[in-house]
């Protein structure tokens, strides 16, 4: 099968890819996450990403640009519900461009995070794949989680502290520092 695979960042699609492949698909990565800052970090994600793309020969398609205006204008009235947002804003395109280049399914390497909230993908996937008339190829990739980890920091990729948005950024600094002042409170 031809399936277009939506990809995060490569630490999170070497599994996928490598499955999928094993599968017997023909797949081809799409790069498509207006959510990513500062510009460095989403820089250094796609570069990461590309450099893996050519390594293993894998065809990619860079989508859309870096867009962060765009995304706090449509998270900025509910920034607790953002990830809704921007599940549905890459499967969408993702859905998009599967559709119009004739790709007969779709998925995305969100699948493999325990982190991200998995059924919410699906969801806006499966509405999104419905929307567009393509299939939405399921795969619980979290089991791949740890293999996809070591694997990136054995060929050295560029690992990422934070999902990506601005707002992921500050959820990360902030629990350093509660965590940092609890240990001082226990510390005495």
């Amino acid at each position: 099968m031809n399936v277009l695979l939506h990809i995060c960042c490569a630490p999170c699609a070497n599994q996928p890819i490598r499955l999928l492949r094993e599968e017997g698909n023909a797949v081809t990565g799409f790069w498509f996450n207006p959510n990513i800052h500062p510009y460095t970090e989403y820089q250094a994600r796609k570069r990461t990403l590309e450099e893996y793309a050519r390594e293993i020969q894998m065809k990619l398609v860079i989508g859309g640009t870096y867009d962060l205006r765009s995304f706090i204008t449509n998270v900025a009235d509910n920034i607790d519900g953002r990830c809704a947002y921007c599940y549905r804003v890459r499967m969408e395109e993702t859905a998009r461009y599967a559709a119009e280049h004739g790709y007969e399914a779709f998925t995305t390497s969100l699948l493999i995070s325990p982190y991200q909230r998995h059924e919410a993908i699906r969801a806006a996937a499966q509405a999104m794949g419905e929307k567009y008339g393509v299939r939405f190829l399921y795969r619980d990739f979290r089991p791949l989680f740890q293999a996809g980890q070591n694997f990136a920091r054995a060929h050295g990729f560029y690992m990422q502290k934070y999902c990506g948005c601005i707002f992921s950024e500050e959820d990360r600094y902030m629990a350093a520092k509660r965590k940092k002042k609890e240990r001082q409170q226990a510390a005495g």
